[in-house]
């Protein structure tokens, strides 16, 4: 069985990154809409796979297009304003990306299952992880693998919270 972790020499048709909590206030691209650390880190790792074509998956529009305008919303995954599968797959259908094949799936369990509804076949290199600490150092291992350098951009205060939860749950 292959590993869906595994993205060493693989060159994707598409990545498929997380939205994020932090946003702009006003309407943007759906490129620079997302201002977290989380959601770059993310971002930085799937470029440096350079993809044939690279989305992100929003809880509240479904997968978007780095070129997308979109407007600031408020809407976590579970809500009921939420994407659900159904949407997913139609909207995957009318881009016509449900058939592609390798895809790469970046993001937290939600994102994963959310979008391994359309891709169960996808690569998801963030399995395994325990805890955000874990996902950033693999996303930056990421990046440097690909020759892609890695600029931290979370806050402090943020790596400094999740390396405090991780040690308590510990």
């Amino acid at each position: 069985m292959t590993s869906t972790r595994n993205t060493s020499g693989l060159r994707p048709e598409l990545v498929v990154v997380p939205c994020g909590v932090r946003k702009l206030d006003h309407r943007a691209r759906a490129a620079d809409m997302y201002t977290g650390g989380y959601h770059r880190a993310c971002r930085r790792a799937a470029e440096a796979l350079q993809p044939d074509r690279l989305m992100i998956l929003s809880a509240r529009y479904g997968l978007l297009d780095l070129g997308d305008e979109i407007e600031p919303y408020d809407t976590p995954h579970g809500h009921a304003e939420a994407v659900t599968a159904a949407l997913l797959h139609a909207q995957a259908a009318d881009l016509r990306i449900a058939d592609l094949d390798p895809v790469v799936v970046l993001g937290g369990a939600r994102h994963v299952a959310l979008a391994k509804t359309v891709w169960p076949h996808a690569r998801t290199p963030l399995d395994g992880t325990r805890g955000m600490g874990e996902q950033f150092a693999r996303l930056a291992a990421m990046a440097r693998a690909a020759g892609t350098p890695y600029i931290d951009t979370a806050r402090t205060s943020d790596v400094r919270r999740a390396i405090a939860r991780r040690r308590l749950d510990s």
